[in-house]
């Protein structure tokens, strides 16, 4: 849910954007953008799920952590396969979301 800035202006979800891209074999970045005036906290959750498609071996790895960004930048992290080893994997159930900085 967004929050509403001071004065009407425009909500956090409107000057905050979201990005993926896949990163070497075992890799996917994450990259939050922010247009807004100030700075901005940030979480982004997900799971890794490893050899999804293998009843017996099909692992599932909740993952998540927080940011800061900074106005008129971009923050980036990565999230890592590496938990499963040789086996298959996804990445999936990504949520992510932002609020105005209360320092």
């Amino acid at each position: 849910m967004p929050l509403a800035l001071a004065g009407g202006r425009k909500s956090v979800a409107e000057c905050t954007s979201f990005d993926q891209n896949d990163k070497d074999d075992d890799k996917v970045e994450f990259s939050i953008h922010n247009a807004c005036s100030m700075p901005v906290d940030c979480s982004i959750k997900w799971r890794v799920v490893c050899a999804p498609d293998a009843k017996s071996r099909k692992a599932t790895h909740p993952k998540s952590l927080k940011l800061q960004v900074t106005n008129g930048s971009t923050t980036a992290a990565e999230a890592s396969a590496s938990v499963c080893g040789d086996d298959s994997w996804t990445i999936d159930s990504i949520h992510w979301s932002c609020e105005p900085n209360k320092d």
